[in-house]
């Protein structure tokens, strides 16, 4: 009686099919979501911090600055992890090197 029970229940369960194949197709949205967003977002800000990096590395002595907080300077120093820039005749301040947001040239 218990066998008959077992084997109804058996035969009542479909075939397992290609599920392997399912699921891959079903994660394939979210893999493609991560690929571009990659490419859009996190590739070009790689490329952005490569390039801000090397522009501090280049930056000597006279090279005029803009700060972070928009302050224009001229580089009067080079530490190893500050500047120091003179903003008027008599005013310098030291700044960490992460502050510095671009430079425009050379002093003439």
């Amino acid at each position: 009686m218990f066998g008959i029970a077992l084997a109804q229940e058996a035969a009542s369960k479909p075939a397992p099919t290609g599920g392997g194949m399912n699921s891959l197709v079903g994660f394939l949205p979210i893999i493609l979501i991560f690929v571009v967003l990659y490419f859009i977002m996190i590739l070009p800000q790689q490329r952005r911090q490569k390039k801000h990096r090397q522009m501090i590395d280049a930056i000597k002595r006279g090279d005029r600055v803009v700060l972070a907080s928009g302050i224009h300077g001229i580089i009067t120093n080079v530490k190893e992890h500050t500047f120091l820039v003179k903003l008027a005749e008599s005013t310098e301040i030291e700044v960490d090197k992460s502050s510095i947001s671009y430079k425009f040239g050379a002093q003439q």
